[in-house]
């Protein structure tokens, strides 16, 4: 039998359709929903560059790890969705700060739209300690 567990904190946005924001199994793996930048208690949008909303991105991804009693030196897959491939380079300096040495395996495209109209999106994959 497949032990599914779904989180949810307070402390990252709500999610603004039907999902969760991440889904744990079997207590080893956890999924989350792509996280953008909108920050948990108004649901409003934080930030007008790459760095500022990449920050926020990351923010509400260790409020969600950390409710998955995880965190991001356990994450060992992300992929990231960028409105635009030229803000690569600014999304790599704060995403490396988050991440460190020990960074997951990564993929990373650009999208048409992301929603609220949003510069990044990131989803992750952790294990559970």
């Amino acid at each position: 039998m497949t032990m599914k567990i779904i989180i949810n904190t307070e402390n990252a946005p709500a999610p603004i359709g039907p999902y969760n924001q991440a889904i744990a199994v079997q207590g080893q793996l956890v999924f989350t929903a792509g996280q953008i930048a909108a920050d948990p208690a108004s649901g409003k949008i934080v930030g007008t560059t790459i760095g500022e909303q990449t920050a926020q991105v990351c923010e509400n991804l260790k409020a969600i790890l950390h409710a998955s009693h995880t965190d991001f030196a356990h994450v060992v897959k992300t992929t990231v969705f960028l409105q635009s491939m030229n803000d690569f380079p600014a999304m790599n300096e704060v995403y490396a700060r988050y991440f460190g040495e020990a960074s997951p395996a990564r993929s990373t495209v650009e999208v048409a739209r992301l929603p609220k109209d949003v510069l990044v999106e990131i989803e992750a994959v952790a294990l559970v300690v």
